[in-house]
């Protein structure tokens, strides 16, 4: 079994739709796989959630598993926007870039991912416990649960899933949207479920 297999097994073991394409598009880009992830289970699974799902959000605006925005990205006006893989790529490399603008840090290229500013808090997430998180901190705390549940796995075991830390060096991308695509907080699981267009999770 190869590295990127393994780290695609990893992921699907622990509850993460597409685990495949994100173990792919996040190799290619240089990124830990549970930071991509972790953005999908933001954007489209819910919180306490690993797995996103491939749908039309956000008032008909967000496009697939890493809901790119068609009013920002010519990308997702197109077919492939809602082609797993393909959406794993683009958001991929759009995170790639930020994090080299930004200087590796997390935070700040999460929050221009959603909000298109390094500083903004973005759309807001209440979590079973209560806690309303803005964008990144809610990503982070996906990445935790994943963490977490890769953990458990024996060490030797986790490291030929590929998730050794990665390289981030390369030229930033600019594709984030502007401050106003923040989202303001969100009810989603029922909002995802109403707005849900298509296909069941798979690898």
């Amino acid at each position: 079994m190869t590295a990127l297999s393994s780290s695609a097994a990893t992921l699907a073991a622990h509850g993460v739709a597409f685990a495949a394409p994100i173990a792919r598009a996040a190799a290619r880009n240089g990124l830990d796989p549970s930071l991509l992830a972790a953005v999908a289970a933001q954007e489209t699974g819910g919180p306490g959630v690993n797995a996103g799902r491939n749908i039309l959000g956000d008032g008909g605006h967000g496009h697939g598993l890493f809901q790119i925005d068609d009013r920002y990205h010519a990308f997702a006006r197109s077919a492939a926007a809602m082609d797993p893989a393909q959406n794993a790529e683009r958001a991929a490399e759009m995170l790639h870039g930020l994090l080299a603008r930004y200087g590796g840090n997390e935070r700040a290229a999460l929050s221009a991912y959603n909000a298109g500013s390094p500083n903004a808090r973005g759309t807001t997430t209440r979590w079973g416990d209560g806690s309303v998180l803005g964008y990144a901190d809610s990503v982070l705390r996906h990445q935790a649960q994943i963490e977490d549940a890769r953990a458990e796995l024996p060490s030797d075991a986790a490291s030929a899933a590929g998730y050794a830390d990665t390289a981030r060096a390369a030229p930033a991308i600019p594709l984030a949207p502007p401050t106003a695509a923040s989202h303001g907080e969100q009810p989603w699981l029922d909002e995802l479920a109403a707005e849900s267009t298509a296909s069941t999770p798979s690898l």
